[in-house]
């Protein structure tokens, strides 16, 4: 990663335009109308990609110096697939009230704020509170990035097997940052039937070990449909499985799924069930790894999503602008739609305009955009 100029520095012409004297007509003119700072700098297509470190890919809580390669390769995927400018910010601190307090006093350097590998349940307070403070786009990749990918692929696998969302019923394994996004996605996208679980079984109100995130999810998820007991329990019959929790699964359990079932193993790098074994039950297998068909990669999602809440200027991200989100990458599988291909490829050159586009419409519909 670099930082370069995009207007040339060459006399001092140039140098009075670019510092002092010229900069500070710029200054002035912001100072007395603070919105032209998203016409006169660099504010309105940068990003700040934020973490404290405590959840780094599969490695867990490392620190925020060891996380700090990650956050700059996430700032590289910015760059190269969305055209966005992204700054690595790696915090020092684990506290929520400390974390909200500094991102929202670098704020006005950035156009967005993107999440990164903050442990749950700390990161929903976090999100919750930065989207309420600050009027620009805030999102945490790990959990709405990766529930559009998944919903994406899941729109396709549901035409490929003709299913339809109202009558499928789905079980996630695992209750952290992922896991709720995703059945939030999937509710709001018209899947009725779907169970959360955790080590200690199915989120239910009541259940022992419930925090307050669960007891909220149970509520909207098994509550209204009585599912209980283990993941086991839960799968037999299940049309729909995703994993973002990181446990094994195993292979009886699969055998006892629907037919033509659907399974979704996206722990990284081991996932829940091998997708050679699931495969012998299964119609639809996809991962989180790149050595598989069916890559479920956050790349598919972020870097578009941004790019099109920046376009508008938009003031946050909502439930809308992600579901389009993810029907605009579904869509692009198009005709070419088979069990090994029901997400595109990252390296699909369509993704992110198609994504930016529909995020963008979307903000103007929901009357999140300033242009």
């Amino acid at each position: 990663m670099e930082t370069v100029s995009t207007s040339p520095l060459r006399d001092a012409a140039d140098l009075s335009l670019a510092y002092t004297p010229g900069v500070a007509l710029v200054c002035e003119a912001i100072a007395a109308d603070p919105a032209l700072s998203r016409s006169y700098t660099w504010v309105p297509n940068t990003v700040a990609v934020v973490t404290d470190g405590t959840a780094v890919l599969g490695l867990g809580d490392i620190g925020p110096a060891a996380a700090m390669p990650v956050m700059e390769g996430k700032a590289v995927l910015f760059k190269e697939f969305g055209g966005v400018d992204a700054v690595p910010i790696c915090l020092d601190t684990t506290d929520v009230d400390e974390i909200v307090e500094t991102v929202a006093r670098m704020a006005p350097s950035f156009g967005g704020v993107n999440l990164e590998d903050i442990s749950a349940p700390r990161c929903f307070e976090i999100e919750q509170r930065l989207a309420a403070r600050l009027d620009v786009p805030v999102f945490h990749d790990d959990q709405h990035g990766t529930a559009v990918v998944v919903l994406a692929a899941l729109v396709n696998a549901l035409r490929l097997t003709g299913r339809d969302a109202a009558s499928t019923r789905v079980v996630i394994a695992g209750a952290g940052a992922a896991g709720v996004a995703c059945a939030k996605i999937l509710l709001a996208a018209g899947v009725t039937d779907l169970a959360v679980t955790d080590r200690r079984g199915v989120l239910r109100t009541g259940r022992e070990g419930m925090t307050p995130v669960k007891t909220e999810l149970a509520a909207i998820t098994a509550d209204r449909t009585g599912r209980e007991g283990s993941l086991d329990d839960v799968l037999e019959g299940a049309d729909v499985f995703i994993g973002v929790s990181g446990g094994a699964v195993p292979e009886s359990a699969i055998a006892r799924m629907a037919p033509e079932a659907l399974v979704f193993a996206l722990a990284n790098p081991t996932p829940e069930v091998h997708p050679d074994v699931a495969h012998r039950h299964a119609r639809v297998v996809a991962t989180g790894r790149s050595d598989f068909p069916n890559q479920i990669n956050n790349v598919l999602a972020f870097p578009g999503i941004f790019r099109g809440a920046l376009d508008v200027l938009a003031t946050g991200v909502d439930e809308s602008m992600k579901l389009a989100a993810a029907m605009a990458i579904a869509g692009l599988v198009g005709d070419d739609l088979a069990a090994d291909h029901v997400i595109p490829s990252p390296f699909d050159p369509r993704v992110a305009p198609a994504v930016a586009a529909a995020v963008a419409d979307a903000a103007r519909t929901a009357g999140l955009a300033r242009r």
